[in-house]
């Protein structure tokens, strides 16, 4: 049976208050009684119940988590990292994927409502988000990561550097002397999308051109459709910027092994073993579950200060793809 406050209590000889001081951390117990507790709760086995705890402050020890894609690596590791930190407080994580439809994100938020969680992460699908005030009017707070709210809203926000790495990236290739370079990103809709897109456009300034960018939702038909189109035109592309994981991946099946530098956006498995290993635009997908996760559970603390709007950096892995010059492609 599991040992009880009551039984620490008895077992060091004090009131059960005494106990409850030095299991929260309170002051006011004479050190050597206190130790004398601590004793207690070593040889009795003894941890507090977070959960019941919580409960007794009219919480319910759950956060909910809506991502696009549990099957996406980038969402597992965030998912993973928000796991974590739930975790660490005594807390049960309730996840669902939205894939990429503003009904369901909206669906899985009530839903989690419903069940009275007690806060939200939520990677958005839509970009409307007054259906979320109610909740947050209500107490319940929410974080978005990845993706920003619509404006009807404005909480904790965690963001990576999406314009900025695409500007590492296409600087990166320029230096290895390409002037014509593609751009293969998701849908127009998606924030992370427009950004890389907008990092991409600003690299390039004059050198610019329509005719060399793709923005579609990742697919091995429509997404290498277009980019043999580009390899069709009278001036075609000699490197090609991939605006996430899937998309390298489509890039990379599409070309098999035909010659053409390449860098993408976000990291995968196995893209340091290909020949040549491919260089990426890393982010954090854990850091960004970390962060966005941490500022959730301090808001459960009482935090009542503005809403933070963070951006953590990424950085350039080179590997050789991105390397090759356009006589090698």
């Amino acid at each position: 049976m599991r040992p009880t406050m009551k039984d620490v209590a008895s077992a060091a000889g004090v009131a059960l208050k005494t106990v409850s001081r030095v299991v929260n951390g309170e002051p006011g117990v004479n050190p050597t009684t206190a130790e004398r507790v601590r004793a207690a709760i070593d040889a009795l086995g003894y941890s507090r119940n977070e959960s019941a705890r919580v409960l007794r402050q009219g919480r319910t020890a759950t956060v909910g988590l809506v991502i696009e894609d549990i099957s996406d690596p980038f969402y597992s590791g965030l998912g993973r990292a928000v796991e974590q930190v739930a975790i660490a407080h005594g807390c049960l994580l309730l996840s669902g994927s939205s894939g990429e439809n503003p009904e369901r994100e909206r669906e899985l938020v009530r839903t989690f409502c419903a069940r009275r969680v007690d806060g939200l992460i939520v990677v958005p699908a839509g970009d409307d988000h007054s259906y979320l005030r109610p909740e947050l009017d209500a107490g319940t707070p929410a974080v978005f990561v990845d993706r920003p709210p619509g404006p009807e809203i404005d909480v904790d926000t965690v963001l990576c550097d999406n314009a900025g790495g695409a500007r590492l990236a296409v600087a990166h290739l320029r230096r290895a002397g390409h002037r014509r370079i593609a751009f293969l990103g998701d849908s127009p809709s998606i924030f992370t999308a427009a950004e890389r897109l907008k990092g991409y456009r600003a690299a390039l300034g004059g050198l610019f051109d329509p005719a060399l960018v793709s923005m579609r939702a990742p697919d091995l038909a429509g997404t290498g459709a277009d980019l043999e189109h580009m390899l069709g035109l009278p001036d075609p592309p000699t490197a090609v910027f991939t605006g996430n994981g899937r998309l390298t991946v489509t890039t990379l099946r599409t070309l098999r092994g035909r010659p053409l530098a390449l860098v993408g956006f976000d990291d995968f498995e196995l893209a340091d073993l290909l020949t040549p290993g491919v260089t990426v635009v890393a982010q954090d997908p854990a850091g960004l579950g970390r962060v966005a996760s941490e500022l959730l559970f301090r808001r459960l603390a009482g935090d009542r200060g503005p809403a933070q709007h963070l951006q953590l950096p990424v950085r350039l892995i080179a590997r050789g793809s991105g390397e090759q010059s356009p006589s090698d492609s």
